[in-house]
């Protein structure tokens, strides 16, 4: 039976997806990530410029440092677990209690330290602000209650994110009206930091929510000690590819708050904000198809790499579509979003936005990774792409500031991404698919 919204397609479109289930719930699935995300972005993005205009550049920047040092940690909080889980439970439906349980036993304790971690490492990096520090282990909670997002894994598996978009998007709403009231309110940095973790925190009660009301019981969720091992065992490629990736997505923002100054840390985060708006199109593109990627690893190689390269034609194109335009618009952009005081972003933004189309691929590659369960080869991958950005920014930033380490992001991203896969013969196919994607892009 189709879903209803078939009958509304074009009749090109219809002709495709009519009568195919499978492809009709992943999309819907889509459907409703992009929904979240569209959401996100138009929120997002004009709570965001408010706040930004409303702190200027300097605090603005002390804000998206506090940020970049806990997401930099939020890689330990995490695991690397994500996408085993997902694969562990389509794979053995009858265990997904246990695996639940031990999942979310495991986070609890890696976001407790990596809080820890992030706090030190900020006493550390700037021992005499008082301001950084505080923000740091104000917004830090986020990672604490990150641990919820085990539910989202179990409704990822089903196919069902629209449960989550349920939870966080009212999460998302609360907090972004508290941020529009600290700004009215004149509110001082620090509560923008204490609105990040306000947002975590309610999105982890609606979760719990979301699996209670399609009859699940937390209560149900087991913890196995064998099972725990087992997770770390297949894990611990990817928690180190999850911090290496981190490191090489922040480290920017770091190195330019170490090496620079606030102001232009704040005008180089405003650049950023523009450029990661469109990271959800990847990501929920993946997570969409990545349950019927696996099933077709299992029973067709053939179709395998078929719809491999599918996705990476089209994440290539989307890439463009973003690139393209907002190479010529930048300045205008960034003059109408964030006004005078943000302008000299303008360039930054014109580089980052081209580092979307190689994040854009990288995202595709590592489903492959997934897999295939090499995820030693991802390590790798990442490390490459790491080692290239700490270097880049250490050699650009001083000179050029923030279009340094624009200009470091959009190598390292390519290096990770793609060039580096060039380096394993097994991954040489992939990165051909890759190079196609780039030349020929295809929407369908």
């Amino acid at each position: 039976m189709n879903q209803g919204w078939v009958s509304y397609l074009p009749a090109f479109l219809k002709k495709k997806v009519e009568g195919r289930q499978e492809l009709q719930k992943v999309l819907t699935n889509t459907g409703w990530l992009f929904g979240d995300r569209l959401l996100r972005m138009g929120v997002g993005l004009f709570v965001g410029i408010w706040i930004a205009r409303y702190l200027g550049p300097t605090q603005y920047g002390l804000l998206s440092y506090a940020s970049s040092m806990c997401a930099v940690f939020s890689a330990i909080a995490i695991l690397g677990l994500d996408a085993i889980v997902v694969r562990e439970v389509v794979r053995e439906p009858g265990r997904e209690q246990e695996i639940l349980g031990t999942v979310m036993t495991l986070r609890l304790a890696a976001s407790l330290a990596a809080y820890l971690l992030a706090v030190g490492a900020t006493f550390y990096l700037r021992p005499d602000d008082r301001l950084s520090q505080l923000l740091v282990a104000v917004m830090g909670w986020t990672l604490i209650f990150g641990s919820f997002d085990t539910i989202d894994l179990w409704f990822q598996s089903k196919v069902q994110s629209k449960y989550v978009v349920y939870a966080k998007n009212s999460a998302f709403i609360i907090a972004s009206a508290v941020r529009g009231g600290l700004v009215l309110a004149k509110a001082p940095v620090v509560a923008f930091a204490a609105a990040n973790s306000l947002e975590f925190g309610l999105a982890a009660v609606g979760l719990c929510c979301m699996y209670r009301h399609n009859g699940q019981f937390i209560s149900k969720w087991r913890v196995r000690l064998k099972l725990a091992r087992k997770l770390l065992s297949d894990s611990w490629p990817l928690l180190l590819s999850g911090i290496v990736f981190m490191v090489y997505l922040r480290i920017d923002q770091i190195m330019l708050g170490q090496m620079s100054t606030s102001h232009e840390l704040g005008v180089y985060a405003s650049a950023v904000k523009i450029a990661e708006i469109w990271f959800f199109i990847p990501t929920a593109i993946v997570s969409s198809v990545y349950p019927n990627i696996i099933r077709a690893r299992e029973t067709d190689e053939k179709e395998f790499y078929g719809r491999l390269q599918k996705l990476y034609n089209l994440l290539a194109f989307l890439g463009y579509v973003i690139a393209i335009p907002t190479t010529f618009l930048a300045g205008i952009v960034v003059s109408l979003f964030y006004g005078e005081a943000y302008s000299s972003a303008a360039p930054m933004l014109v580089l980052l936005i081209w580092s979307d189309v190689f994040a854009n691929l990288a995202v595709a590659r590592n489903a492959f990774l997934m897999a295939m369960n090499w995820t030693r080869v991802l390590l790798v991958m990442t490390f490459l792409g790491a080692l290239a950005n700490i270097a880049l920014n250490y050699l650009l930033v001083p000179k050029y500031g923030g279009v340094g380490a624009a200009a470091a992001s959009v190598i390292s991203y390519w290096v990770a991404g793609h060039g580096a896969c060039y380096l394993y013969k097994p991954l040489r196919r992939t990165a051909g698919m890759m190079t196609r994607a780039f030349v020929y892009p295809r929407f369908w």
